[in-house]
């Protein structure tokens, strides 16, 4: 449903709640109202989002796929605050499956914008993860680096670090794998 459209539902059950409040009914004018609230949250933070993100907690990747699959066009189904969210569930459940192909996604969240940093932080270090696996290690260099200044409350240390970890083993793998011995 298009977030216009739930917006007009939402003012005109708020409206329907007033003037039951008008007319003398309250304990129905109240309860409407309040329908016309939950209607009016669903404009600002999408169901479907909200239980694709729960789902993602629990580790349910399929039932979360599905719920984020159910956003037909995201641009008119969901706040414009919430694009870049959007692009980055989507890059996660992709990076489960095809790790290559989520990088589209990851680049699209940064572009279009989160508002919390550690997102940001999230999604750079997924993209130097990717990095990683394509043998580029100054671009996964670069977004560590950036994962790290925008990990201002330190909830991913442990990911950079361990990314750091891996990036050490990379260049001890290339130098074994160059190592040809004379005869």
């Amino acid at each position: 449903m298009s977030n216009i459209v739930r917006l007009v539902i939402a003012c005109v059950i708020m409206g329907a709640g007033v003037t039951l409040c008008a007319f003398g009914f309250w304990g129905w004018g109240i309860t409407v109202f309040l329908l016309g609230g939950i209607t009016l949250l669903t404009f600002f933070f999408n169901e479907n989002m909200i239980l694709a993100q729960f789902y993602l907690r629990k580790e349910n990747t399929t039932k979360a796929e599905q719920f984020l699959y159910r956003i037909k066009n995201y641009e008119k189904e969901l706040n414009k605050n919430q694009w870049g969210y959007y692009n980055m569930l989507i890059g996660l459940i992709e990076s489960r499956t095809a790790p290559l192909k989520a990088e589209k996604y990851f680049k699209k969240a940064l572009q279009l914008g989160m508002s919390m940093s550690h997102n940001n932080a999230l999604a750079k270090l997924s993209l130097a993860g990717i990095s990683m696996a394509k043998r580029n290690k100054r671009e996964a260099e670069m977004y560590i680096k950036e994962a790290a200044k925008d990990d201002k409350n330190k909830l991913l240390a442990d990911q950079i670090k361990m990314m750091k970890g891996q990036m050490a083993q990379m260049d001890k793998q290339q130098v074994v794998r160059n190592y040809r011995p004379k005869f």
